[in-house]
């Protein structure tokens, strides 16, 4: 499934006419399309509204060049006004707030800073960055074909369409502003944010608002194709205009479900797609606060996250652009059956070796059984009925090699998969009772009692901010957002907005009730050393405010790896 050594060569030498320019005064853009994780949706309040002095820019109408309205399908009607070049900086609109704008150009910046062993940081290429989607999109919707406008879509999901258009009449624009301040305008890499919007409800793709879901394989490889010629066809359109030769690069990040593994597929296939990782390890959107003053929702990032993550995806586009790498995320390459039928070797690719299973930054990911564990670390092992094999331990044998252990041994003739991912956390025991809290920010808030003090099991769920609470009575799921937590007479108190809770359906006294974080995760990190521009701005969440962005490349969400036997 590996691509070949010539995939990151054939990017270099595309890029070779921007690398030997790199002294003139050059604009470079970086364009991005996606949903709402590209659109800052509930990513606030900010943590870069001013110029961070990198010298990278944007439209003065914003990092978020689409907006809904008269002009939303016919962005050559834009008024030219909005399109002066301005620092780059992020900038709220109701919801939407911090994109990985500031994040991914400055760092890329950075580096090529390093690098280049340049006094000024300012200096060419002057990175540019404009995003054209909308939350919610489907990938057919971001086409040119752009389905948002068939009579079929609901209303409410129309919104005007035209966000392909935008995207090119956005780069015609950016010619133009940097030919009128004496620069040359080119594209330098695309990076795509979508993905959510086409996962089925039993894990395949669905393809559109209202065909029917395509099962796994078949539905992946329909999304692996589709994004392969969503690039291809973005990337010649943009050339056109700018008139640069070559190919342009896409860069993405590996979304949750089902069309995040249906991306490494697609960057498996095409050279010209590289996936930078999983964005499991940065804070969620339950730690902003909207406008009107509720939490956001588990399936966005914080701001911080959308910088943090913006760090990740420039450090690695600078390694691909700049250094010529030969990029692949930390992923599996082969599991292998132990002589003693007792335990499984997973090979890894490690970007940065060792392998590390790290449970200090992230919490131990388990399920408990009665033998074991039925998920750890975010590994799962089932045989060929589906059914879980417990496991013991999980243990890092070499620097790209991690040991399963099993509960026991494995059946002679038994075929078996590994997955790796779940959002589950830990258990914590039974709720004693429940009591009214108080008003925080004009806000009621409940407060659940347990029987014993996991403080020390909770820490890194509250050095990273709001996590989830998770019980089932009779069938039915309880969940609330955990905003706090203290011991109380020696037991743990949990407090929470009643406004979070699960259909509004409440938790009983008796119930057992495990942690939950906002994402599928597992604990498996390589050792990256590279140092982020930024740290952690908003103290209003968690315990690491001031603290660098670690640029670790964790590993990536799969399902169903074959095993050999």
């Amino acid at each position: 499934m590996m691509r070949a050594v010539s995939a990151s060569l054939s990017c270099l030498f595309s890029l070779l006419p921007l690398t030997a320019a790199a002294e003139e005064p050059v604009v470079a853009g970086i364009w991005m399309m996606g949903q709402s994780l590209g659109d800052g949706s509930e990513s606030l309040p900010l943590v870069t509204p001013d110029d961070t002095g990198w010298g990278n820019l944007a439209f003065r109408r914003g990092v978020r060049t689409w907006l809904p309205g008269t002009d939303a399908a016919k962005p050559e009607n834009r008024p030219a006004a909005h399109f002066d070049l301005v620092p780059l900086h992020a900038a709220a609109n109701g919801s939407l707030g911090e994109t990985v704008a500031n994040g991914l150009a400055d760092h890329l910046k950075s580096a090529l800073v390093a690098m280049k062993n340049r006094p000024d940081k300012t200096t060419s290429p002057r990175y540019f960055v404009a995003f054209a989607g909308q939350g919610g999109r489907q990938i057919q919707e971001l086409s040119p074909a752009d389905l948002s406008t068939d009579p079929r879509t609901p209303e409410s999901r129309r919104h005007g369409g035209g966000y392909y258009r935008t995207s090119l009449d956005d780069a015609r624009r950016a010619v133009v502003a940097a030919e009128e301040q004496g620069m040359k305008f080119r594209i330098e890499a695309l990076y795509w944010m979508q993905g959510e919007g086409n996962g089925g409800p039993t894990g395949g793709i669905v393809p559109t608002r209202w065909d029917a879901e395509i099962p796994r394989p078949a539905g992946l490889e329909w999304y692996r194709d589709q994004l392969i010629a969503y690039r291809k066809k973005w990337a010649a359109d943009l050339a056109t205009i700018t008139g640069q030769p070559g190919e342009i690069p896409m860069f993405t990040y590996q979304t949750l479900g089902p069309a995040g593994e249906a991306q490494l597929l697609a960057a498996d296939a095409d050279p010209q797609i590289h996936l930078v990782g999983p964005h499991y390890a940065v804070p969620s959107a339950l730690n902003s606060r909207r406008p009107d003053g509720r939490a956001g929702d588990a399936i966005h990032l914080s701001a911080d996250g959308e910088r943090w993550w913006g760090e990740q995806v420039g450090k690695v586009m600078h390694r691909v652009l700049h250094r010529g790498e030969k990029w692949e995320p930390l992923r599996p390459r082969r599991a292998v059956l132990d002589e003693t039928r007792e335990s499984i070797l997973i090979d890894f690719l490690v970007p940065r070796p060792p392998l590390v299973i790290d449970t200090t930054f992230l919490p131990r990911q388990e399920i408990e059984v009665k033998s074991g564990f039925s998920s750890l670390a975010g590994f799962q092992v089932r045989d060929r009925s589906g059914a879980t094999v417990a496991l013991v331990d999980v243990t890092v044998e070499a620097p790209d090699r991690v040991r399963l252990h099993l509960a026991q041994a494995m059946p002679g003739d038994g075929r078996w998969t590994v997955s790796y991912g779940h959002p589950a956390t830990f258990a914590l025991g039974t709720i004693a009772s429940l009591r009214p809290g108080p008003q925080i920010a004009e806000r009621s808030s409940e407060e659940m009692i347990l029987t014993n003090d996991h403080s020390g099991t909770l820490r890194p769920l509250l050095d990273e901010g709001a996590f989830f609470i998770t019980a089932t009575l009779d069938g039915k799921p309880r969940r609330a957002s955990i905003l706090e937590a203290f011991v109380d007479n020696g037991v743990t108190v949990l407090r929470y907005d009643p406004a979070t809770l699960r259909d509004g359906t409440p938790f009983e006294p008796g119930l057992v009730v495990s942690a939950q974080r906002s994402y599928s995760y597992g604990n498996l990190r390589d050792s990256d050393p590279e140092h982020a521009v930024f740290t952690v701005a908003d103290d209003s969440y968690g315990t690491r405010a001031g603290q660098p962005y670690p640029l670790w490349n964790w590993c990536v969400l799969f399902s169903n790896l074959p095993g050999e036997r």
